[in-house]
């Protein structure tokens, strides 16, 4: 008998596990891939540590889980500051004077704020004249903030690429805290703290489970019954609704696809992660890892470099879910399960797929530390 049997090594289940284990446990990790630590998981090629389902940036202003992960392996000075491309023009993110300084050749905030609160101007009476008070869908929302001109190069086509959906028919929260910033600063996030673990995040992994039990390439649904029996409580961290067999029905989600190429040149990008912004490019972005943990003159140190391209498409079975769709149809739906979990005796459901909710890897960590075990 297990005191836990975690299903899944995402960071959910890789902290709970840690923590357990200090309180004297006794734990296994299931992992039906054939590698631990779920997305977070790099694969060492030729000496760069690939992000191979995506770029993870660890960013938070909490000093508890920054001390707490650096525990287990030191994270570098890693700041994330993409670049949007939008037919062949580069363009800084987030929207900050660097941004504006490229748009329009403004070099005050007063101007770019003269210049946005002319746009803004423009939306709201067009909104006045359909009889709208409030924004009804994400371009409306997007008008309103930041005005047509970053609106039409920056955020429409890359939106509705990576959601599969027009703006028009996507809710206006999805964007409704897009940072817009009158000074020189390219840095994305507002947080204290961020980095990359050196060595990658596999370090990180190894660290949280040292000493705890783990096996790969084991599905929990293959042999429910028998894990359920060996477990005086499950820890579950995949898909919420495939735990209750679809009674309700399927979520939906949207999936990435990603091509890693190998590439004989020391920097092909100049930068880690790089939007393509325009509907004529069929990828999101594109991600040179390398930047992630080189800096400076140490990129040529490495003759060679690996980018991946990112591809966002609707979730189809056999595909591995990534963003939860917030439409009023899957969010009702969500809730559904979420209201059946309540009632599942000595099952916990933690994490991005098990709460049908997108998570940073920082909030994860921060809501597992907070629980009782």
């Amino acid at each position: 008998m297990y005191d836990y049997i975690i299903v899944g090594s995402g960071l959910f289940g890789c902290t709970f596990a840690y923590m357990a284990k200090q309180m004297g446990k006794k734990c296994i990790i299931i992992e039906k891939r054939s590698h631990l630590g779920g997305n977070t998981y790099c694969k060492d090629v030729n000496g760069i540590h690939v992000h191979q389902y995506g770029a993870h940036i660890f960013h938070t202003s909490n000093k508890k889980v920054w001390d707490f992960v650096n525990s287990f392996v030191e994270f570098n000075r890693y700041t994330n500051s993409p670049i949007a491309n939008y037919k062949g023009q580069l363009y800084n993110l987030p929207f900050n004077m660097n941004t504006f300084y490229q748009m329009w050749g403004v070099k005050t905030p007063e101007e770019a704020q003269r210049i946005i609160s002319e746009q803004r101007t423009e939306a709201e009476y067009a909104m006045k004249i359909a009889g709208v008070e409030l924004p009804r869908n994400l371009e409306e929302q997007a008008l309103l903030l930041i005005g047509r001109d970053i609106y039409d190069k920056l955020i429409k086509e890359y939106t509705e690429k990576q959601w599969g959906r027009k703006c028009t028919e996507l809710p206006a929260f999805i964007i409704r805290r897009l940072p817009v910033r009158f000074v020189y600063d390219n840095n994305y996030f507002n947080d204290k703290y961020q980095g990359i673990p050196i060595g990658g995040y596999n370090q990180l992994i190894n660290g949280l489970i040292d000493g705890v039990e783990a096996i790969t390439d084991t599905d929990f649904f293959a042999d429910r019954s028998y894990w359920e029996r060996n477990a005086n409580q499950i820890v579950y961290t995949g898909k919420l609704d495939e735990y209750f067999e679809y009674d309700l029905g399927k979520l939906n989600y949207r999936t990435v696809r990603f091509e890693h190429e190998m590439l004989g040149v020391p920097n092909f990008q100049g930068n880690a992660v790089v939007n393509y912004t325009s509907a004529d490019v069929p990828w999101t972005r594109i991600i040179e890892h390398k930047h992630f943990e080189l800096f400076g003159d140490e990129v040529s140190r490495i003759p060679h470099t690996v980018i991946s391209r990112e591809y966002s498409s609707e979730w189809k079975d056999g595909m591995e879910p990534y963003y939860p769709i917030n439409d009023d149809t899957n969010n009702s739906l969500a809730e559904q399960y979420r209201k059946k979990a309540l009632q599942e005796q000595n099952v916990l459901f933690g994490g991005r797929l098990a709460e049908y909710k997108y998570y940073d890897m920082a909030p994860v960590i921060e809501k597992t530390l907070q629980l009782e075990i």
